[in-house]
């Protein structure tokens, strides 16, 4: 099987990488770039532990092909922080223990980043409801969502 080129930028840096036709964009992150921050929990799509942002869309990488891509954007969990200095929302997260496994942690901080740049100042209802598609099997979500309102 013949592996594709694919050129596009990865937490603002450009990067090339070859994938196979099926690879998903998880698998090229995780296993082509070692980029381990996104986990896989379902690989359906159910769970959002994969959820990276694709020119400033959320999505979530087991859904989407590597070659599909191609020329766009794409933000991690690796991207978050400024080099030593957490993100707003990654200190908040620490400061109220919003994490026990880490599983949910990475696609539920990439999906909190998300709306806060599209609505800055969100209800617990909105907060609620975007990060519905984010399910954390240990924490209960209301640390979760207290610090994503904090911030």
């Amino acid at each position: 099987m013949s592996k594709h080129h694919v050129t596009t930028t990865i937490n603002g840096e450009p990067v090339e990488f070859l994938c196979e036709t099926q690879q998903t964009l998880l698998d090229v992150l995780r296993d082509e770039l070692g980029l381990t921050g996104s986990k896989e929990g379902c690989a359906s799509g159910d769970c959002g532990s994969c959820s990276v942002t694709v020119d400033g869309r959320l999505v979530c990488s087991c859904l989407v092909l590597g070659v599909e891509v191609e020329g766009q954007k794409v933000e991690t969990i690796e991207g978050m922080a400024d080099g030593e200095t957490l993100h707003p929302l990654q200190q908040k997260f620490l400061e109220e223990a919003a994490l026990q496994c880490g599983i949910c942690t990475p696609g539920v901080l990439i999906a909190a980043k998300s709306l806060l740049e599209k609505n800055p100042d969100p209800t617990e209802t909105e907060v609620r409801y975007w990060l519905a598609g984010n399910l954390c099997r240990c924490t209960g979500y209301d640390k979760i969502i207290s610090s994503v309102l904090d911030v």
